[in-house]
This record gives structure tokens, sequence and C-alpha cells, in this order.
């Protein structure tokens, strides 16, 4: 299989519950969350730890790499072009101020999955796709615990977006079991969470309780 058909195989991949890891200094401590949240059903991972120095996000992606290979889940590294690299990764993603899609295209090639953060913005979106973007996220479409002053995005945005894009669409920002399904009819392939799995008692159940709004919403 080419590196082009498999990255086309993983940009249909990006649906489903959409984890991003909370910043945890505890490698052991992160797997041990992140293994509950794949046995919950999570589709994609994206290893996000502002946090962290080099020498740790290196050992904490690597051990990321080896577990989410072995759910057959996409790993995607947050704004790091290199730590992708050194760690095989399945693709990165950039913030409005993380890069180029195109740079980035130039050093991961043209296999790996690079998806964009376009806020409430449908004109960057457009162009991130017309830049090679393979998916988009949008958000914040709830308070954010995590980013309590990012821009407000709203359904509607998505429902444009899924009109106007082919590629698929991530939503983000305070989401939960209660709010995401309405994102879903709007036209979000993914929800994107961190507090609302991690930041649970019971995160398998956490990841469960999400993944079964994909399955509702399939057609019998």
């Amino acid at each position: 299989m080419g590196r082009i058909e498999a990255c086309r195989i993983l940009q249909h991949a990006v649906s489903g519950l959409y984890a991003i890891t909370p910043d945890e200094a505890d490698t052991a401590e992160l797997l041990r969350k992140v293994r509950l949240a794949l046995l919950g059903g999570v589709r994609v991972l994206q290893y996000r730890n502002k946090a962290a120095d080099a020498t740790l996000r290196l050992k904490q992606a690597g051990a990321l790499r080896e577990l989410t290979r072995e759910f057959a889940v996409a790993l995607i590294i947050n704004d790091d072009v290199a730590l992708a690299q050194q760690v095989d990764a399945d693709g990165m993603h950039l913030g409005g101020a993380d890069g180029s899609v195109a740079d980035a295209r130039a050093r991961l090639g043209s296999g790996r999955l690079i998806g964009v953060s376009c806020y409430n913005r449908l004109a960057l979106a457009h162009e991130a796709v017309r830049q090679g973007a393979d998916y988009v996220a949008f958000g914040s479409f709830f308070c954010s615990t995590v980013k309590p002053a990012a821009a407000v995005a709203t359904p509607d945005l998505l429902r444009q977006a899924r009109r106007e894009l082919a590629v698929p669409l991530v939503a983000i920002g305070g989401i939960t079991v209660q709010n995401g399904a309405q994102l879903l009819e709007a036209g979000a392939n993914a929800l994107a969470v961190i507090s609302a799995v991690f930041d649970t008692p019971d995160i398998e159940g956490a990841a469960k309780e999400f993944s079964n709004l994909f399955e509702q919403g399939k057609p019998a």
C-alpha cells in the first residue's frame, strides 16, 4: 500500500471520538488514562502536552505511538513536525500560529494526516484545504475549561462547512455527551474532547458514552 493511499484511509478514519491528551507529567499515568479511553472507543488520539519539555514529549509520544498501534488508532501530534517524524505518527495538527500546511506537508510527505484549527473562520478552513489539509477543526462550540477565552463557533458554521468542504470536520470546545449530538447533526464527523473524558472518574465509561453517540447516528 502506498503512502498516499494510506493517507486516504487515515482521512476516512477522522471520525468518531477524537481524544486530546491532558497535560500529564507522569508517563505511566498518561498511558493508563489513554488505554482506558482507547478501550472506550477513541478513534483518533492527539498528543498535546504544552507543559512538557522536549525529552518528556519524545518519551510520551513514543509510548503513545506503541499504544495506538495496539488499538489500530491514528496518532496525531500537536504542533511539532519533528516529533511527528521521530515517532512515526500518522500526522500532526496545526493551530493558527503553528506554521503553514504547505511547510508541514513538505516535511511530512503525502502520506501523513495534517489537520488545522480554524476556530470560527470558514475562510481559514477553505484556505487550509486549498493548501492540502486533510481535516479541519472548528470551535469552541461551548464554554471550555481548557481555553475559556476561545472564539465561539456555532452549529450553523458546521452546516455551511459541510456544504462547502469535502474533508472531515472536527468539532471542539466544551463538548459533552449531552451537547455533542447537535454537532453531529450539524455535520461534524468527529468530536474532540479532553476534560469530558480524561477528567472523569470512569474514563472508559465516558469514552463509551461518546462512542454511542456515533452509533446512534448510523442508519439502521
